[in-house]
């Protein structure tokens, strides 16, 4: 049992997983900002432009029951406006880890039949 609680402190310990616990309570709080943009700024211009309401709803039959098409128009926008911000810091950070680093060189692969015309060459400037 002792080695069972060992081997979890040492897991929960791991940089790894507190990275991923504080990424994913920054990814809450920042997923609560960008619904206050939709929310709060995208929907209103959709509405002024296209004069519809994005928070619309369909009942279904006269039975009491709505499909909230615009909540999930809302979740939509919000997914692509997380999405593309991801995409932007991601490659940023690629750009940011990569400048430190030489390039490296691209080692040619060379034919058969290059490698015998090399010789061949060789050869032929001995013999000279």
């Amino acid at each position: 049992m002792k080695g069972l609680i060992k081997e979890f402190k040492e897991f929960i310990l791991r940089g790894n997983v507190l990275d991923m616990a504080v990424g994913v309570i920054i990814g809450g709080a920042f997923t609560t900002i960008v619904t206050a943009l939709t929310d709060d700024f995208i929907n209103p211009i959709i509405n002024c432009i296209g004069g519809s309401e994005i928070k619309g709803q369909l009942e279904i039959f006269n039975t009491g029951q709505y499909l909230n098409w615009g909540h999930f128009i809302t979740s939509i926008i919000n997914f692509l406006i997380m999405a593309a911000i991801l995409f932007f810091i991601l490659k940023t950070v690629n750009k940011i880890m990569n400048i430190g680093r030489k390039k490296e060189e691209v080692v040619e692969e060379k034919s058969e039949d290059i490698i015998l015309l090399q010789e061949i060459r060789d050869l032929l400037k001995e013999n000279k």
